[in-house]
Formats: structure tokens, C-alpha cells, sequence
């Protein structure tokens, strides 16, 4: 008996030792870069982009790296969001990889179409050590974390995509115009409603004040409008007795589209219902319009040595405060890579993931111009980045002001892209007349949108 229990001590001694030591090695093995060396990819990107084109261009270095070769498609922004959802929608596995905004976590992680990428950064046979996942701003890579509750704010929950950039919602105006017209770079609303009335054909026929989106499209609502609209004071929704309930009949709401509702009509272009991003970049650029509303990118890649007839000319400033408030909000966007979540490259597509939002990558596209809003304090703070804002004209004053006000103003929800678009084409029919007063079209508006999130139910 006692011979039998030696025996067994030393067997469960020499067993334990050996999932120790499995356990130890398993642990030590180190991150290799082409352990999916001979796997093949699929990549969806915005055509047109900066962001997508810096990329785009360093696939061969992704390649070579890794040994996982990437098969990669463009659409134009326009389309690519609803590409996205019948790709993804598909089950199909294709693309591998998407770039995304933070609405689309609202609309596509529910269902399961994104893969949570908290286990892969947090595997550390799968994440290089020099990743560092704590050098992005926490503001930043937490609007792309969500716990998947209608209603609840963003930041925590999964990580459901990490960010490639970001941008800002601020005012660009054009120097030389303004001061040969003896305008002031405008800090109130009523500021900016005023200059863009009187710079109104500053350079003969087709020219004009203000450039702001304005297509019946959810893109009309995120930039300008919504920063406008919270800077009121106005949200777009309430949760009452287990219901998202809509707040666009509010006395917030109505002044706020009231004033945007002026500021197009006084001051911007008569073709306001077809602009996009691309016609307001391109008429700032042109010296068509003095002033445009928009994100920060919009403005920067203009303002290159020939990159646009104004180079040089194009300034920014923060957002125009509304009466009575002392500060602007800023709506903020978020480009950002998504794994799909039925990929059957999922290591592979981590590794893209990875290389793609390295702090090596993020100071590649500093130097070669393809991010102005680093989403890397280690980014931010290089001297390459420091060097390039100074060449741009209040973009330092700007971002110090706007940084801690921006954020993003919607409250989250899987029919994001319907609600909005439905609020475009309402403001579009107030701008158009449709309505006999802003407040009557806020208030169809809010009872189309009711009607859309009545089959909602929220956990207060």
C-alpha cells in the first residue's frame, strides 16, 4: 500500500510538472508575423479615400511582412455602406476585413455581423508586443466599444472595430477672402450667420458664403448640422417607459434647425440639396465658397502645396457658439477596421487589423500625409506631427479647443441610417418650403421617427 501511494505521488509530480512546463511554453511562444504566412484575405475600402489609399499603397509591405497575401476592392462612399450590408448580411465570410464608422457598430454588431477583437489584443501569440493597445485615446477606440443595449452610450462592451483615424467638426474659412472683405473669423452662431450673408457673391456670380453637405442622405446630419444641433442644447432621443422616444419637436431642437435651416438659405448655394463633402471640399478649395462647414479633413488635403487654387489661403477655427452657451460641441467620425465576424481568415484578418493600426503604421501616414487626427497619443505628440499642423493656419488653436467637445452626439441604435436619413429629407422639404415653419416640419419629422423606433425596447 504504501509502495502504491510513492507511486502515485510521483506519477501526479511528474504530471503536473508537465502541464506546467506544456502550459509555460504555450504561454512564452512568441508573436511571429508570418505564422499565417500563405493565407489569403479580402479587403473592403472606401475609393477615394485618404485613409483607404494609405493602405491601399502599403499592402506590398503587409505582404511581404506577413506572407498573407490580400485581395482588395474600392467602393465610392457613396454606395459603400450599403455594399457593406449585403456583403456582411451574405454570411458569406466576405470581405475579411471592412472599414467602418462607429454608427455601423450600432447597426452591424448586434446581429453578429463584426467579430469582438478584445480576445485577439488581448492574445498575446496573436498581438506583437510593441502594439501597445493603451496608446489610443481612450475617447477614440471607446466610440467603437459597445455592450450592444439600445440606448446605452458607447465605451464599453466589445470592441467591435479599432480606429484608423478621426475627425473633427469645425469651420474652415479662406484668409485672403476674409481679409479683403473685412470679415472676423466668427466665434458666435449669429457671427457666422452674418459673414456668410455678407460674403454672398464675394467674387462675382457662383460664389458664395458657407459650403455645408445637404444630399438626402444620413451623411447631411453628422457633421455640421448635428454639432449645431447639440451645441442648442437639443438630443435626439429620450428613453421613456422602456421606449427610445424622438426629441426634434423640442424648443432646443426647432431653434437650432431653425438657425441651420437660415444659414443655408442666406448664405450658402442654391445646388445646397446635392452637396456632399466632395462638392463643399472642392468649391472651398476652388475659392467658390469663403467658409465651409465640415470635418477637418475636409479642408487639410486642400490646403498641400497644390493640392487645391487656395493652398495656402485655407484656415480653420472651432465651431460658432450658439446664444446663451459657452462652448461648441463637435460631432465626431471615426474611420475604423471591422473584422467580419463569419471570416474563415480570422487570425489572418487580425494581422491586417494589427499592422494597420500599429503605432509604426500611425507615424507612416503622419510623414506621408494620409491622417491629420492620429488616433495614437504616441502619434500625436511625434515631432513629424507637430511639423505638419504647424503649416496649417489655427488648426492647433482649433484642436485644443474642440478636442474635449468632441465626441459623438448620437445616441446609439440599430436604425441609426434610417433615422437619419429620414431627419435629411425633413430638413431638406424645410429648406425647400414644404413646411409652413421649421417647428411644423420638426414635429412630422418626430412623428415618422417615433413611428420608426416603436419596435425597440430598451433596457433603462
Amino acid at each position: 500500500m504504501i509502495k502504491f501511494n510513492k507511486c502515485l505521488f510521483y506519477f501526479l509530480l511528474i504530471f503536473a510538472t508537465f502541464l506546467i512546463f506544456s502550459c509555460f511554453a504555450v504561454a512564452s511562444e512568441p508573436f511571429d508575423w508570418k505564422a499565417h504566412s500563405g493565407e489569403r484575405i479580402e479587403f473592403l475600402a472606401v475609393g477615394g479615400l485618404e485613409y483607404a489609399e494609405g493602405i491601399v499603397s502599403q499592402i506590398p509591405a503587409f505582404e511581404e511582412k506577413t506572407g498573407i497575401k490580400v485581395d482588395f476592392f474600392e467602393v465610392v462612399e457613396e454606395n459603400y455602406f450599403d455594399k457593406v450590408t449585403t456583403m456582411l448580411t451574405s454570411r458569406s465570410g466576405q470581405p475579411d476585413i471592412i472599414m467602418t464608422g462607429a454608427y455601423q457598430v450600432w447597426e452591424y454588431a448586434p446581429p453578429g455581423y463584426f467579430e469582438d477583437l478584445t480576445p485577439y489584443i488581448k492574445n498575446e501569440k496573436l498581438t506583437s508586443p510593441t502594439y501597445n493597445f493603451d496608446d489610443m485615446y481612450p475617447s477614440i477606440v471607446g466610440s467603437l466599444r459597445w455592450d450592444c443595449k439600445i440606448g446605452h452610450p458607447v465605451g464599453s462592451g466589445g470592441q467591435w472595430a479599432l480606429p484608423i483615424g478621426y475627425e473633427i467638426d469645425c469651420l474652415g474659412y479662406n484668409k485672403d477672402v476674409f481679409d479683403k472683405n473685412d470679415i472676423s473669423v466668427p466665434i458666435t452662431t449669429d457671427d457666422l450667420l452674418e459673414a456668410a450673408k455678407n460674403l454672398q457673391g464675394f467674387d462675382g456670380p457662383g460664389t458664395y458664403g458657407i459650403a455645408i453637405r445637404g444630399t438626402r442622405n444620413w451623411a447631411t446630419i453628422h457633421p455640421a448640422y448635428m454639432s449645431v444641433y447639440s451645441s442648442f442644447g437639443a438630443k435626439d432621443f429620450e428613453i421613456r417607459d422602456g421606449k427610445m422616444v424622438s426629441c426634434f419637436d423640442s424648443k432646443e431642437a426647432i431653434e437650432a434647425t431653425d438657425y441651420f435651416v437660415k444659414l443655408v438659405k442666406e448664405g450658402g448655394t442654391p445646388q445646397w440639396s446635392t452637396y456632399t463633402w466632395i462638392d463643399c471640399q472642392q468649391d472651398f478649395g476652388a475659392r467658390k465658397a469663403a467658409i465651409c462647414w465640415d470635418c477637418d479633413t475636409t479642408y487639410i488635403y486642400m490646403n498641400y502645396p497644390d493640392g487645391s487654387p487656395e493652398a495656402g489661403n485655407l484656415a480653420y477655427c472651432s465651431g460658432p457658439i450658439p446664444p446663451g452657451k459657452e462652448e461648441a460641441l463637435s460631432n465626431l467620425w471615426v474611420w475604423a477596421l471591422a473584422m467580419n465576424s463569419f471570416s474563415k481568415n480570422k487570425d489572418a484578418a487580425w494581422y491586417f487589423i494589427q499592422y494597420f493600426t500599429n503605432p509604426e503604421y500611425g507615424k507612416w501616414t503622419i510623414e506621408r500625409k494620409f491622417c491629420i487626427d492620429p488616433p495614437r497619443k504616441s502619434t500625436f505628440e511625434d515631432p513629424a506631427f507637430k511639423e505638419l499642423i504647424s503649416t496649417q493656419y489655427g488648426f492647433e488653436n482649433m484642436f485644443e479647443e474642440m478636442v474635449d467637445n468632441t465626441k459623438l452626439l448620437f445616441t446609439p441604435n440599430p436604425h441609426f441610417f434610417e433615422v437619419t436619413t429620414t431627419w435629411a429629407a425633413t430638413l431638406q422639404d424645410i429648406v425647400g418650403g414644404k413646411y409652413s415653419s421649421t417647428e411644423e416640419g420638426m414635429k412630422a419629422l418626430k412623428s415618422k421617427v417615433d413611428e420608426i423606433m416603436s419596435d425597440l425596447n430598451v433596457e433603462e
